[in-house]
């Protein structure tokens, strides 16, 4: 395939699964990267208790890294997550360097992106796929410019940690596109082949998806989720106000909870106090208990409509790449 993503990342088809934090593990993300797209390990990637160390953490990583080498030869990803305080991309970073890991997600807040971070990757030869949580012209450019080598455009219609800025998918994809000569993935929303021809239609040359991925064989995301997955559609999906901006899930009682918070005036600070820790999503999606968890998806979840293989999800993906 003539792709650019393709040719940088060293796959065969311009498809990326998303880390989507508790329900990726090695088998997995190693089934995406078989089936000819990037598998990517979640931050907490094949676990399934919380650790607060920074070195566990790490730690946790590299023996999910090793495991996933044991099951595909072809490139996978890891992520990197860039905060305020960076005590958890230091030790992360220097297990992904030291394992060898071929593309690196860096998922950050806008500000975040700093050149102590790019040039070790650089130095070790590590592609930087680049998904900042609020796409903007001026943070694309200056990932452009500190040397990135892809950039992630997420719009408003993707799962998990919605971006600061309501635009969609459709419309934030040709407005970064236009400004940038490295090439744009689309996320956001995408769940069959269509969305996939649309995005590049709008200039990507690539996409990344979460949620289209969750409804498989080989995903660790509990079975009642996955089949409350196919038989939902957006319409079903709740919204509510936290931190830093807003969060979607399917309906459960603890996302009522928390829309009714919402809907009562509590502010972000206070929904987010309740149901603003990743252990939410454990519960939710790989536990599968709604009284004290959420299923957090995206918008395009609408044409899922059966479990199946990641070859299959990916095979007809690759039908809309143009």
């Amino acid at each position: 395939m003539n792709n650019r993503v393709a040719e940088i990342l060293g796959i065969e088809k311009p498809i990326l699964q998303g880390p989507m934090s508790w329900i990726t593990n090695a088998e997995f993300v190693a089934a995406v990267s078989n089936a000819g797209g990037l598998g990517i390990l979640g931050p907490n990637a094949g676990q399934t208790t919380i650790t607060t160390s920074p070195e566990e953490t790490a730690e946790r990583m590299r023996r999910e890294i090793r495991k996933t080498k044991e099951l595909t030869d072809k490139p996978f990803g890891t992520t990197l997550i860039t905060d305020a305080d960076m005590k958890f991309t230091w030790p992360i970073l220097e297990v992904v360097i030291e394992e060898g890991v071929q593309v690196i997600l860096l998922n950050g807040v806008e500000g975040t992106l700093t050149e102590k971070i790019i040039t070790p990757l650089k130095e070790a030869g590590i592609k930087i796929v680049y998904r900042p949580l609020t796409p903007t012209i001026e943070d694309a450019k200056s990932a452009q410019a500190m040397g990135v080598d892809v950039y992630v455009a997420t719009g408003f219609d993707e799962g998990g940690t919605l971006p600061t800025s309501i635009i969609g998918t459709f419309t934030i994809t040709p407005i970064i596109v236009d400004v940038l000569d490295i090439p744009v993935i689309a996320a956001g929303g995408i769940g069959d082949a269509r969305g996939v021809a649309s995005a590049f239609e709008l200039g990507a040359e690539g996409v990344f998806l979460g949620s289209r991925f969750i409804p498989t064989v080989e995903n660790p995301a509990a079975q009642s989720v996955k089949q409350r997955i196919v038989d939902s559609s957006a319409a079903d999906l709740l919204l509510y106000r936290t931190l830093p901006a807003y969060y979607r899930s399917l309906p459960t009682p603890f996302a009522e909870k928390l829309v009714a918070m919402d809907n009562q005036g509590a502010s972000r600070e206070e929904i987010a106090k309740v149901g603003g820790s990743s252990s939410v999503i454990r519960i939710g999606m790989l536990e599968g208990i709604g009284e004290g968890g959420i299923i957090t998806v995206g918008t395009g979840i609408t044409p899922i409509n059966k479990i199946q293989t990641v070859q299959e999800v990916v095979d007809e993906l690759a039908a809309g790449i143009k």
